[in-house]
């Protein structure tokens, strides 16, 4: 059984056991955190699509750790101009471990 869940604005497909990589959460390293936007279920081969959410389906997940991802470099230039600017970032992320998927 899996299910499409909508976490801060993005997409994931989540089940029972699996590792992700979210945007930065504000919770604690161990806390529980639930999530009741589930976009669609399948529970072997019976899809349920919500409109927009699936009414009673919920995602219950651990906060694991607050992590940086890959820097990211930003390079601008104009050619002739002698314009060059150049940037890096790097994106937060909180790893969470998919406890339960109530549907």
């Amino acid at each position: 059984m899996y299910v499409i869940v909508d976490i801060k604005g993005q997409q994931f497909k989540a089940e029972a056991g699996r590792r992700l990589f979210v945007h930065r959460l504000e919770a604690e390293r161990g806390a529980s955190v639930e999530f009741d936007q589930v976009l669609l279920v399948d529970n072997d081969g019976k899809v349920t699509i919500g409109a927009p959410v699936v009414a009673g389906a919920k995602v219950v997940v651990e906060v694991l750790s607050h992590v940086k991802g890959e820097k990211v470099i930003i390079f601008k230039k104009k050619r002739r101009k002698g314009y060059k600017k150049r940037n890096g970032h790097r994106q937060c992320f909180t790893e969470v471990l998919i406890k339960e998927v109530v549907a």
